[in-house]
């Protein structure tokens, strides 16, 4: 017996040992994504904004998964839309018209209303998705209080306002899975952002204190802390050639897909796992990291970053 017939030998059972160790993982995926398409159906899953990125990706995935849909949005037009296209691209026998509920957090007098024609729906909840979120960027000294009142009230006091309207349903069944969609930004500062920040950092502190309140009830609360999420690309051609390389490095590196992060969140329902950070790149984690056992050293590379910005925007005039 030669050499070559030996080497042969010897590699036969590695080879047997990795296909079978595929074939298991796989089943094993497929049985977990089973698990989770099953997870929504006949649920009650209410989405706070239908209308993002985000958004239309939850809820194409948890209507096909059949679930029974509550669609909110700050556009009515916009929300039928979304639901006649739903409803044209799935099978009527297997899943169920979605309602709709025009809701926006900037007018917080209109909640308690809106609160109530929720619950009217179907007469319970099963899951909630908060995912609605307002973006600023500029320095503090130039935003006004005002807008740091309309940016809390969409990202911390509405999504507060609702889980408590409808907490004493919840509890009374003793069920429910209650989802914060939120940015890393709820663990991590980053300059210019500052109202941002604190409205991020607000509702995750909210929501993991509610967390351990209503456990005993048998509610689960999960949070998802994103870098941000890609939004489809309508730029032209010369419009993106236009744009900053280091934009299309962050976009390239951090963004997170706006399906995947719907795949995650149907995950997360499904295992109810409490917490889970999306990110492309090992950077935002190190950060978090470095954050809590380097904080002098995280805190000048975060002003050693703001005088980088100056000097850009500088030679840019």
């Amino acid at each position: 017996m030669g050499i070559s017939d030996i080497m042969s030998l010897s590699v036969w059972p590695v080879l047997s040992v990795v296909v079978f160790a595929a074939g298991v993982f796989y089943l094993y995926s497929l049985i977990l994504r089973h698990l989770a398409k099953t997870t929504v159906r006949n649920k009650v899953v209410l989405i706070t904004d239908s209308l993002s990125t985000l958004g239309n990706e939850c809820a194409k995935l948890f209507h096909t998964g059949g679930a029974r849909l509550i669609l909110c949005g700050n556009n009515w037009e916009k929300l039928e839309t979304l639901a006649e296209r739903l409803m044209s691209e799935s099978d009527p026998t297997l899943t169920f018209p979605p309602k709709l509920v025009e809701l926006d957090f900037s007018n917080m007098e209109s909640v308690p209303e809106i609160i109530s024609e929720i619950l009217e729906c179907y007469g319970c909840l099963d899951v909630l998705v908060f995912n609605t979120s307002m973006k600023v960027k500029a320095p503090v000294h130039s935003l006004s209080l005002q807008m740091d009142r309309i940016v809390m009230d969409v990202n911390y006091f509405g999504p507060v306002t609702l889980v408590k309207g409808v907490l004493p349903s919840l509890i009374s069944r003793r069920t429910g899975h209650i989802l914060l969609v939120n940015s890393i930004q709820g663990k991590l500062t980053v300059p210019f952002r500052a109202t941002y920040a604190a409205s991020k950092h607000a509702v995750q502190a909210f929501f993991e204190c509610l967390r351990a309140e209503v456990q005993e009830y048998g509610i689960t609360v999960s949070t998802v802390n994103h870098t941000f999420i890609k939004t489809p690309d309508t730029n032209s051609k010369d419009e993106d050639s236009a744009k900053p390389k280091r934009t299309h490095l962050k976009a390239k590196s951090f963004g997170v897909n706006a399906d995947e992060m719907a795949t995650e969140i149907l995950k997360t329902l499904s295992s109810k796992k409490k917490e889970i950070l999306m990110s492309r790149s090992f950077f935002p984690k190190a950060a978090l990291y470095a954050r809590s056992l380097f904080p002098n050293l995280f805190f000048s590379i975060m002003a050693a970053g703001v005088r980088n910005t100056a000097a850009v925007e500088m030679s840019e005039d």
